[in-house]
């Protein structure tokens, strides 16, 4: 069985790790020719919409996913043409769009932000009308761990944020005072099995992931099954195939839908080490039409992002429990270099855990538990 990997990162290169055991093969399309993928499988070096690589690539392939969101559309519906595609390329499409997308939460019945487009200036005044500031301008497209967004504080903040995100189309969203931020992933088979795991609780610093602890520490078994009743619509209209995570607002005991994405997530490498079955071979198993794992934790686990910078693996590997996995990428800052796990039978020993990776790690800014 030979798949593809739209995207060299890795994510793709977790999930060639999770199928070699089961005998499978892998081949990625990357335009990096350093993408970490290409460290354990075939790499196709190329644009994305190269369409010669594009034949080359797809070339004896038995099925097509992607790690990475930001594909062109178009190149995932040529592939469907030839091979199958997981998860459904209406997926992709609206997942990249941030438009589509809340208005894709919303044909579904999950709540979202107030938001209004901004397309040009002449939106300005209408989207004022719609949308309470403070607000976050972000734009429609291409965006992800803090970037293509800028705050609107008061209404002649707009048009200077609009000229900042380079006048392209945008969203006005209204800025939500959560108590804090939660993402659920879950998976589909071909044949409609579904799995869910728990809720995860996330930190940010600067926009980028920083720390997942699952279980939640604060969330409760009514907002799991909120959380699992809205995803699960969200499955089932896009008769999607594969691992999805969506991020939510915890606002009290209502949730906010904030974005999706339509593959394995970093918020769940936890479940590397502490679950059952990883996200990474969940989704292996509902491409192929396998039937899903176990999607029950292992006590209480916690992941920690590695940004920037990589401190001595030693210092990591001192600390009970820990497990480390870098992805082979050069320093950068603020580039995901590689995750930590934890894992402890209760909440508090995995919270201790967590405190003393941070007192090795470095990040853009400081963050606690």
């Amino acid at each position: 069985m030979l798949i593809g990997i739209l995207g060299g990162g890795q994510l793709g290169r977790m999930l060639a790790l999770a199928g070699y055991p089961f005998g499978l093969r892998f081949r990625g399309l990357d335009p990096a020719p350093d993408a970490p993928l290409g460290q354990l499988a075939d790499l196709v070096v190329a644009p994305y919409d190269d369409s010669s690589a594009l034949d080359r690539f797809v070339r004896d392939l038995d099925l097509v996913t992607y790690e990475f969101e930001n594909v062109p559309g178009a190149t995932a519906q040529f592939l469907s043409e030839r091979v199958p595609v997981f998860p459904p390329p209406e997926a992709l499409i609206h997942a990249q769009d941030r438009l589509f997308e809340k208005q894709l939460f919303e044909t579904c019945g999950i709540p979202v932000p107030r938001y209004a487009p901004v397309s040009s200036p002449d939106d300005f005044a209408r989207a004022l009308e719609q949308v309470p500031l403070p607000a976050l301008l972000k734009t429609r497209r291409l965006g992800y761990d803090g970037r293509g967004q800028a705050r609107v504080e008061r209404a002649e903040d707009l048009p200077l944020a609009w000229e900042q995100l380079g006048g392209v189309p945008c969203l006005l969203e209204e800025r939500i005072p959560f108590d804090f931020e939660v993402s659920l992933l879950a998976a589909r088979s071909r044949s409609g099995e579904l799995a869910f795991y728990p809720l995860v609780e996330n930190q940010h610093t600067e926009g980028i992931l920083a720390i997942s602890r699952a279980p939640a520490p604060r969330a409760s078994r009514q907002l799991q099954h909120l959380a699992e009743r809205y995803v699960r619509a969200l499955l089932e209209r896009l008769a999607y195939v594969g691992v999805l995570a969506v991020e939510f607002f915890v606002v009290g005991d209502q949730l906010l839908a904030n974005e999706m994405a339509p593959r394995v997530h970093n918020s769940g490498h936890w479940t590397i080490e502490g679950a059952e079955t990883s996200q990474f071979e969940q989704h292996l198993r509902a491409l192929l039409d396998w039937p899903l794992g176990s999607t029950t934790p292992r006590g209480h686990a916690a992941m920690v992002n590695l940004l920037g910078t990589v401190p001595p693996i030693a210092s990591l590997l001192a600390i009970p429990n820990a497990h480390v996995h870098l992805y082979g990428k050069a320093p950068r800052p603020r580039r995901k270099l590689g995750h930590v796990t934890v894992r402890a039978d209760t909440a508090d020993e995995r919270d201790a855990l967590v405190r003393r990776v941070l007192e090795v790690v470095s990040l853009p800014a400081p963050v606690s538990i």
